[in-house]
């Protein structure tokens, strides 16, 4: 893309914030470690009766920032959320992690603290992931694998949402269909006994999570719908054996999630709830998770990245990524009009890291100062580029720079109805506009600030 930015739609007294505009081409864009298969099909089912208003998803569009958390007995071993696929663990072995499982440190209080400090508006909490170890007092459980039957002996979920709220936090909920300990899953049509009973399981706990715990904000789901089945596309090719399907081929066996169905009830006990599309049926969002992609302002998106190398507990990486790569990633998706869903995985003792904790606290104090130019703001209307994007309200354009062209210098056509400009924060920036031209030029970067952001005033 050229120095000079396209413009998506002006009006003689400024700029049409609300205008929808084509997804930009894709960029290059930062990216955090990921540890985990995605399956990010586009074929949905669609329900114009189960679709939330603009109006229900006005708050979650407009607080920009998260927190993910996955935490479970997969934290025990610390290598990862995916330790017992990747390592083909017995499930009977795996099963007696739970009896390790004592979370003596866990305060849910104080993980919700940690996500205000961030100035983080949301949370959302793996219930359960595709171990199939529930997070909460799950009579639907098969096996009873819960935390209530662990040496915990608790319903994380309940303190989890409880501390949510007391701290003004919205409540989000992760949960997973799929389940690796069944073989319906992998098998859908051999098994299919099996693989109902998996869809039982689903339903009931889908119940459970979204009848017994209050107002629920967000259900995050991961591993559901009919086209993850087989893990992707586990099939058989005749002459070449067994193979994974192409994301791309849809599933050819007989459908089994019924994703309408499941959501429908989902909507009796939570009319509100925002949901994304990795249950089969197309929700309210889109979850991002491999790359930044390109902007949209046609349909709410998220992207969900880790703060350090994996989403579940990784002991031997615990750094945190720096205060200016967390900005920069920040900044680059709600430029390009989406929400930033930040992971940490919790010791599994249930602490969050002491020096995630002081990271995500250097943000918060970032955002403390700037966050005008993130909250309540919208992607746009400069497209972005490689060196700088926009985010945009009704009073004022804000240029956020991740890196200086070599001169130092950045030239902005189009932008009619500026009154003025400054930067926003501290650093010595000298803006001149003049008919519809912003001019941004800066001799010397200020190396301690991690983003440079310009305000300009309509």
């Amino acid at each position: 893309m050229k120095t000079k930015s396209i413009l998506i739609v002006l009006l003689t007294l400024g700029l049409n914030l609300s205008a929808q505009v084509k997804p930009a081409e894709n960029k290059k864009t930062n990216e955090e470690l990921q540890t985990a298969v995605v399956l990010e099909s586009a074929r949905k089912e669609t329900s114009k009766e189960l679709e939330l208003s603009a109006a229900d998803m006005q708050w979650w569009k407009d607080a920009k920032f998260g927190m993910f958390i996955h935490w479970g007995l997969y934290s025990i071993v610390g290598k990862g959320e995916w330790y017992m696929f990747n390592k083909s663990v017995d499930v009977r072995e795996y099963r007696k992690l739970k009896d390790q499982f004592t979370a003596e440190k866990f305060n849910a209080k104080d993980w919700a603290q940690c996500a205000k400090d961030a100035g983080m508006k949301y949370m959302v909490m793996t219930s359960r992931h595709h171990d199939g170890f529930s997070l909460w007092d799950s009579p639907s459980s098969y096996d009873n694998f819960t935390s209530i039957n662990s040496a915990a002996k608790k319903d994380f979920v309940s303190e989890y949402t409880t501390a949510c709220r007391e701290a003004g936090l919205k409540v989000g909920l992760y949960y997973s269909p799929l389940d690796w300990r069944f073989p319906g899953y992998f098998f859908p049509d051999m098994y299919r006994e099996n693989a109902e009973q998996l869809k039982a399981q689903t339903y009931s706990q889908v119940e459970e999570l979204m009848k017994n715990y209050g107002k629920i904000d967000v259900l995050w789901y991961d591993g559901g719908g009919d086209d993850w089945l087989g893990l992707g596309g586990l099939q058989w090719g005749g002459k070449e054996g067994w193979g994974r399907r192409p994301i791309t081929e849809k599933y050819k066996g007989k459908p089994l999630f019924e994703p309408i169905k499941l959501n429908t009830m989902v909507r009796q006990y939570q009319p509100k709830v925002i949901m994304n599309e990795r249950s089969g049926y197309e929700g309210d969002f889109t979850s991002r998770e491999k790359a930044m992609g390109d902007f949209d302002n046609l349909r709410p998106w998220e992207k969900c990245g880790t703060i350090s190398a994996g989403w579940g507990y990784m002991s031997v990486r615990t750094e945190p990524l720096p205060l200016k790569k967390i900005l920069e990633n920040l900044s680059n998706i709600v430029c390009r009009d989406g929400n930033y869903l930040l992971n940490v995985g919790p010791r599994p003792d249930g602490q969050i890291e002491q020096s995630q904790v002081a990271r995500l606290k250097e943000v918060g104090e970032w955002l403390k100062l700037y966050g005008e130019c993130i909250y309540g703001t919208k992607g746009g209307p400069v497209l972005p580029t490689p060196n700088y994007g926009a985010t945009s309200t009704a009073k004022a354009i804000y240029i956020h720079v991740w890196e200086w062209p070599a001169d130092g210098k950045i030239t902005i056509e189009g932008l009619k109805g500026i009154k003025s400009g400054k930067p926003l924060t501290a650093d010595n920036v000298l803006v001149s506009v003049k008919d519809g031209i912003v001019q941004l030029s800066c001799d010397k970067i200020n190396k301690d600030n991690p983003l440079t952001v310009i305000k300009l005033k309509l």
